[in-house]
């Protein structure tokens, strides 16, 4: 279905680049499930959104309980936010004849997932999400992240970690998906997490930090294990009807060991770590995706 929402979106994505009007709509929402709002140029107000609704700079998109919204910019660019979240599209240059764009935004709350377009990768460090606690430089390519009580539940599920005094509404974690090498058509993932006047810069796949609240510095970097890694990816996922269940109950997530269904809740057992939680059975070749330690 999320699919088929995108295609509708670069469809009407090319209308927008079109319109001389609309110059100041970046993208459309490309996935509206459940309970999402969303301010627009043409409704200032917060209202029910629609697919296919055009989104301007500065436009809120809000989402409630057991409910998810993916944002398609004119670059290909994806925001995807899922229960309870807040996002705001504050920056957008794009230049179709140069190929090359950058995003600024800002996550107020909740879990977020960005993924660059290509056309990001040709103006590197450009791009970057604010949340209440931290900045995140980003020079590629998919980055997850989660503002709230969400934040502390992973971070107290990581081992290793010390111990911290968080803010429930502000505390901030994020991963670096990757990719955890390049290719001819995505740059090594990488991103700069500013906090607390310190800066933490991250490269490869399966690091993360966790800023517990406004003024502290990063703590970390740090390899994910896989169970936070699969609470922060559950937090994504299509809300099931009664909750924030996966739609399928049945569903089989074979990019993590055993199989399991990402559930919305942190497991009585935890993973070890330098697991790469995006790859974790390794390259092609079946060797172990190499892990660059994070700068800081």
């Amino acid at each position: 279905m999320t699919r088929h929402f995108l295609r509708l979106a670069l469809l009407a994505g090319v209308a927008l680049a079109a319109s001389p009007a609309a110059a100041q709509n970046v993208g459309v929402t490309a996935a509206v499930i459940n309970d999402v709002r969303m301010t627009t140029q043409a409704n200032a107000t917060l209202h029910k959104a629609a697919v296919r609704e055009r989104v301007a700079l500065g436009n809120d998109v809000l989402t409630g309980k057991s409910s998810r919204a993916q944002i398609l910019l004119l670059d290909r660019t994806t925001f995807t936010v899922g229960a309870n979240a807040r996002l705001r599209i504050d920056r957008f240059v794009y230049d179709p004849q140069r190929n090359s764009s950058s995003v600024g935004a800002t996550v107020g709350r909740g879990a977020f997932r960005f993924m660059s377009g290509r056309p990001t990768h040709n103006a590197p460090g450009q791009s970057n999400i604010r949340t209440p606690t931290a900045s995140i430089g980003i020079r590629g390519t998919m980055i997850d992240g989660v503002v709230g009580e969400d934040a502390i539940a992973i971070a107290m599920g990581q081992p290793g970690l010390p111990a911290f005094d968080a803010d429930p509404e502000t505390a901030t974690l994020i991963l670096l998906r990757g990719p955890g090498v390049a290719t001819a058509d995505e740059p090594m993932g990488a991103i700069d997490v500013t906090a607390g006047g310190k800066t933490v810069s991250m490269e490869g796949s399966g690091w993360a930090v966790f800023i517990p609240r406004p003024g502290a510095e990063p703590i970390g970097p740090f390899r994910i294990a896989p169970e936070p890694a699969r609470m922060l990816a559950s937090l994504l996922l299509d809300p099931g009807p009664g909750g924030d269940a996966p739609l399928n109950p049945g569903f089989v997530n074979k990019a993590w060991p055993g199989g399991e269904a990402p559930v919305r809740q942190l497991p009585a057992t935890r993973g070890g770590v330098g697991v790469d939680p995006v790859n974790p059975a390794g390259g092609p070749a079946g060797g172990q995706t190499p892990a660059i330690p994070p700068r800081i």
